[in-house]
């Protein structure tokens, strides 16, 4: 037997305010949209937002879907062309309503590499691989 990742889904309490992030923010196209869940059009892995309160629903009222987060729930990496690159995307990103973290700069890992928020504060990375 095998399985194999279709994809994720983030929880959120505002599925529309996240989603707008990421749609307008950082550029990604919706698939589905719905009241309770957006799916966003990808090569592979699918990549989902939906709300706690459905997901509750949907575990006969689990308790941790009704219990408020704290903290970094995810990170999401976005791999850039160059190091020029990645310091461009992060400005405009910054100025599009991402909260920034950590601007740009060359790591002792090889990356240029900077970091940002989106609406829910769970901080994600953008990278290129130093020449």
């Amino acid at each position: 037997m095998r399985m194999e990742l279709e994809g994720f889904t983030v929880l959120s309490d505002d599925v529309s305010r996240l989603a707008a992030f990421y749609r307008d923010v950082l550029g990604l196209r919706t698939a589905v949209t719905e009241d309770h869940y957006v799916e966003f059009a990808s090569g592979g892995t699918r990549f989902a937002i939906c709300s706690k309160s459905l997901m509750a629903d949907n575990t006969n009222g689990h308790h941790s879907y009704k219990e408020a987060h704290m903290g970094q729930a995810f990170e999401l990496n976005f791999q850039c062309e160059s190091p020029e690159a990645v310091r461009i995307l992060y400005d405009v990103i910054v100025s599009k309503g991402a909260k920034p973290i950590a601007e740009p700069k060359s790591m002792d890992w090889g990356h240029t590499t900077g970091f940002f928020a989106d609406p829910d504060g769970n901080i994600h990375s953008l990278f290129a691989v130093n020449p």
